[in-house]
């Protein structure tokens, strides 16, 4: 399966499912993965670093876990905040699939599971985690955030883990130009090569 698929809306080769135990901060968790969508085999590094670094959610709100893949990150959110509205985002419709499979055998009914242009262009959110899809190129993950962070509510935040090697500085380089004033980014913390970035309105 190559790395491009994971980010392709129906994703070449049949749904095999496979279970996968994972710990999401510090909740023991059975999912359910597949080949077709980002790292089916364990929770990857990144996430990893951002579920580390990121502090407790809000209990209430709207949050979106933008490029779900499998639902780790909802997942994550949906636990430790169970009243908090998740908003799952994907283009790949195996890992919207999955997720929404995932949240029903884990009781979490709190999680929705969208295509991006199923979400209503008037939706504004609390908080935005992502581990974002670097590999679909530096120009539509530019626009992605264009679409996204942006809808912000005003106390917002969103929390981004991009790997170093893959352009963590440059992209914190890039939301300060495209977006100051209106938003201000920090580096956060730097884990095993991944930079955490904290993206927020400018006090």
């Amino acid at each position: 399966m190559t790395a491009q698929h994971y980010f392709s809306a129906t994703p070449d080769g049949p749904l095999e499912r496979r279970s996968i135990q994972v710990r999401l901060r510090g909740h023991a968790a059975t999912v359910t993965t597949a080949g077709g969508t980002f790292s089916p085999e364990h929770l990857d590094r990144g996430t990893q670093a951002l579920l580390a670094a990121a502090p407790k959610p809000p209990s209430t709100g709207t949050a979106v876990d933008l490029g779900c893949g499998w639902g780790a990150i909802s997942l994550a959110l949906a636990l430790e905040s169970p009243e908090l509205d998740v908003w799952a985002v994907d283009v790949n419709e195996r890992a919207l699939l999955l997720t929404r499979e995932n949240a029903e055998n884990l009781g979490l009914d709190r999680i929705r599971a969208f295509l991006p242009s199923d979400v209503p262009s008037d939706a504004r959110f609390d908080l935005i985690w992502s581990n974002p899809p670097i590999r679909i190129g530096k120009d539509a993950l530019h626009q992605l955030l264009i679409d996204w962070l942006p809808r912000l509510n005003a106390d917002g935040e969103a929390w981004l883990v991009v790997a170093k090697k893959l352009g963590g500085d440059s992209l914190q380089a890039w939301i300060a130009k495209q977006f100051g004033p209106e938003l201000s980014v920090e580096r956060h913390s730097t884990d095993a090569g991944f930079r955490v970035l904290r993206v927020r309105r400018a006090q």
